[in-house]
């Protein structure tokens, strides 16, 4: 089964990449929530999903929002008003979300779970101003314990992503970018098709645009939101998403130890994968106030990052952390 989508000159002019934290959000948990391990994954979801307990009912809320499988309401992704929106502005955009759409999302959802819906989310559908509050509070306690840690590598194969695109478009046109994109898309002519797409569309327009959304959690899928008169997004697979936790050991460091310190130096290359100081001083023989006291140093620094998770807090490299070690790695 296929659909197809006509576009105009204009929505092809207005054709944008965009990098959401949301259009992460719902995928990661819709991998999380499946159960299963993941060729790619494996490294994240073997580290996050040990800690989702601590997140209690905002999990739980989450859970029935995002299943594993099939309709994903569509007021939780909002359209990107920026080529790199924050999630505090998406958060926004949500619990902006008009009361009468949040009840027809949620309605479709019912009805694509065959006439059912959980405790929470009939609690949002009778009071959306209310619930959305909830909802986003949820996916803020989430988004720190998943996703904050390893926002800087995830955001570096996102980047990447759009600049090989744009690159692309550039040189050879947005016909090209469109056919690259993944296997199930084709341009011609005036005429995007979605192939082996099971749920039919609200209609034949495309709306005001097109957004391109790269993502490393959809997997081999694409996503689609058409909700006119939005803009529709379709949100791929990146570039580049089956290396991003590769987590090879920087070589060399001596250079580096001379400046920062040889327990400095080792903290770093050990947070190829966020940790908290617990996990850091059992892996590498230090004291737990001495790993506190180095990691405040980086901090200080701006080479590693905190984000709470539950009732421990994870310690994270900074950008400028990963372009410090990738020379030595490489080396």
């Amino acid at each position: 089964m296929a659909a197809e989508l006509l576009f105009t000159a204009g929505d092809l002019a207005r054709m944008r990449f965009a990098v959401s934290p949301m259009w992460e959000v719902g995928p990661s948990l819709r991998l999380l929530g499946s159960g299963l391990a993941h060729a790619v994954h494996r490294p994240w979801v073997e580290q996050v999903r040990p800690r989702l307990a601590a997140l209690g009912p905002a999990y739980a809320l989450l859970a029935e929002l995002v299943p594993p499988a099939g309709y994903v309401p569509d007021f939780i992704n909002p359209v990107p008003a920026g080529p790199a929106p924050t999630l505090a502005q998406e958060l926004a955009a949500i619990r902006a979300t008009p009361a009468e759409q949040v009840r027809r999302d949620l309605d479709r959802l019912r009805d694509d779970r065959g006439g059912r819906l959980g405790p929470r989310l009939r609690a949002l559908h009778g009071d959306p101003a209310g619930g959305l509050g909830r909802l986003t509070e949820a996916v803020e306690a989430y988004w720190g314990l998943a996703l904050a840690p390893y926002w800087v590598r995830i955001r570096a194969v996102l980047d990447a992503d759009v600049l090989h695109r744009a690159r692309q478009a550039a040189e050879h046109g947005a016909a090209r970018v469109l056919n690259d994109l993944h296997a199930e898309l084709r341009w011609t002519e005036d005429t995007l098709r979605l192939r082996h797409r099971t749920r039919p569309l609200p209609g034949r327009t495309a709306g005001a645009g097109l957004l391109l959304i790269p993502s490393a959690f959809t997997g081999p899928s694409l996503y689609t939101r058409l909700a006119p008169p939005d803009p529709l997004q379709l949100a791929y697979p990146a570039r580049g998403t089956g290396t991003l936790w590769a987590t090879a050991t920087a070589a060399g460091t001596g250079a580096l130890a001379a400046v920062l310190g040889r327990s400095r130096t080792r903290l770093l290359t050990e947070l190829a994968a966020p940790a908290s100081t617990t996990e850091l001083a059992r892996r590498t023989g230090l004291s737990p106030s001495a790993v506190s006291q180095y990691l405040t140093a980086l901090r200080d620094a701006r080479l590693v990052s905190a984000h709470r998770a539950g009732r421990s807090v994870l310690y994270a490299r900074t950008a400028s952390a990963e372009a410090l070690l990738a020379p030595l790695a490489e080396g």
